[in-house]
């Protein structure tokens, strides 16, 4: 028995009967041959951050256009503190930990640069549309290394069913909702309040009361509490109470920070960038690096287009619209 099947032999005697077993997985696209050390899932997430899209994450936006400190987060710090959250979670239920790792480092890896911004301006003037959770299923599907990284079906679900009314077959693929919406709505208070865009004081009381009144005690509130309110049942909930503070805690942050914010000023800015180096693209596909023009025969212009633009960091789509719309200095 090799170590891979020791690992697998270990979740089926100790995990969650409503655990996602690595041995039972769905499997690939294209067939592997199995590895002596990792399992499928294992192999995923290893997969996911050696990628190109996961490194690039660091220089995308997370709510704060270019902010000038260090401790604003970044896609890639989000990302990170989403995985902790999921695995805390999935420890505390005993289900597959390596799976909802997979699932939280995968989960935006086809967002656009300057964050929502680019999305909505992506999906007003592409005749495809543009969901960044279809494309980061895109991406480990088909763009990065140009034919895809080809991850097990458990994982390409939880990505794609990570937001919204989307619904992940798996519970390590549901707890990705939850703990997406955990870190985004307290690390962005923080950031907020680190920008001078709301205060602490500003909070809702209630939500202060149910949750807590730092950072550090909301977040342990909301885990506890999913896993108090999950354990031994076929799916991810959280009570009631906690739900309706988390959901006015959200709103809160919409009403504050997300919209018409200070925060927000340059969102503008940012969408002419998105949208000016789309319509260029268009037009001129053959600008594109090889990767992408090479696509052309296969699939039609808007489509890689949206994939190139959606690929870029916000510094690289910043400097490339200098490079293709401002004109530079006349040196004799």
């Amino acid at each position: 028995m090799n170590v891979r099947e020791m690992t697998e032999k270990f979740e089926e005697q100790f995990l969650s009967p409503y655990a996602q077993l690595s041995s039972r997985s769905k499997g690939r696209k294209r067939e592997e041959e199995k590895c002596e050390i990792r399992t499928d899932f294992q192999r995923d997430r290893d997969r996911i951050i050696h990628s190109k899209s996961f490194r690039r994450l660091k220089h995308k936006t997370q709510v704060f256009i270019s902010p000038e400190g260090d401790h604003y987060r970044t896609r890639l710090t989000h990302t990170l503190e989403v995985a902790q959250i999921a695995r805390t979670i999935a420890r505390g239920l005993r289900l597959n930990e390596d799976l909802t790792e997979a699932i939280a480092l995968g989960h935006d890896l086809g967002h656009t640069p300057f964050g929502h911004a680019g999305e909505y301006v992506l999906n007003q003037i592409c005749p495809h549309g543009f969901k960044h959770y279809e494309q980061s299923l895109r991406v480990v599907d088909y763009l990065e290394d140009g034919k895809g990284i080809n991850l097990t079906w458990e994982v390409r679900d939880g990505i794609l069913n990570h937001t919204g009314d989307n619904m992940a077959e798996t519970l390590e693929g549901q707890i990705i909702k939850y703990a997406d919406r955990i870190a985004y709505i307290n690390h962005d208070i923080d950031d907020a309040i680190r920008g001078k865009v709301i205060s602490s004081d500003s909070i809702p009381a209630e939500c202060i009361r149910i949750l807590g009144d730092t950072h550090s005690k909301r977040i342990n509130t909301m885990i506890t509490d999913i896993i108090r309110q999950s354990a031994d049942k076929p799916g991810i909930s959280m009570s009631e109470e906690i739900l309706n503070a988390t959901l006015e805690l959200r709103n809160f942050m919409f009403e504050n920070v997300y919209i018409g914010s200070a925060a927000k000023n340059e969102e503008q800015k940012a969408q002419n960038i998105v949208a000016e180096l789309y319509y260029f693209f268009t037009k001129h596909p053959e600008n594109m690096p090889e990767q992408y023009s090479m696509m052309l025969d296969k699939e039609d212009t808007d489509r890689i287009v949206c994939d190139y633009i959606a690929g870029m960091t916000d510094r690289y789509a910043v400097n490339k619209f200098y490079e293709i719309f401002i004109p530079e200095s006349w040196r004799k």
